[in-house]
């Protein structure tokens, strides 16, 4: 059985990163996903069981996970999933195996920081690996202040890539703002 699942619980055992024969990076951790429902009888929030994911993740998605994230961590994983039936003539069970094709921080339990990963040396000419801030088609240079140096107008919420010609200036005000309506122009 294989089918694309999204799955949100927390990183259960600390990533470990494995080469295949190959030198394929596969990093692996294992996954709970604790399920609550809302007992009305008490008033309160109980558990309802928890299922467990073995994740694998292979490449750059592998690097990049083993560099981001740590047990105890809340995630969301999608990928394929897979579940297999296994016995080993003394034991027999059933193994649920998630191949993830995206992984990351749940930002509903904290924050995060992107940070792109260096290019490799490797000459591939893959778009997501030619990528480089000096490269950017306007021309100008780009940086990465925390929104606090952007100034006090800047919105936390966005990130503060200031890049000449952006729509969106580093003080967090579009270039240009259309003309606010006026009471005349809003129908009743």
């Amino acid at each position: 059985m294989s089918e694309t699942i999204t799955v949100s619980g927390v990183v259960a055992t600390p990533p470990e990163l494995r080469r295949s024969s190959a030198g394929v990076p596969i990093t692996s951790f294992r996954l709970a996903a604790g399920q609550r429902r809302y007992d009305r009888a008490t008033n309160t929030w109980v558990d309802n069981g928890t299922n467990w994911y073995r994740v694998s993740a292979f490449r750059a998605l592998a690097q990049n996970g083993i560099a981001s994230l740590r047990k105890g961590d809340r995630v969301l994983v999608s990928g394929k999933l897979k579940v297999r039936d296994w016995d080993n003539g003394v034991k027999s069970g059933t193994d649920v195996d998630i191949e993830a094709d995206a992984m990351g921080h749940d930002l509903r339990w904290g924050t995060s920081r992107f940070a792109r990963p260096e290019a490799p040396a490797s000459p591939r000419s893959n778009v997501e690996d030619a990528w480089a801030p000096e490269d950017d088609a306007a021309g100008g240079e780009v940086t990465d202040a925390a929104p606090e140096a952007a100034g006090p107008s800047a919105d936390p919420g966005r990130d503060a890539w200031a890049v000449p010609g952006d729509p969106i200036l580093a003080d967090g005000e579009p270039a240009s703002s259309p003309e606010e309506p006026t009471q005349a122009d809003v129908p009743f």
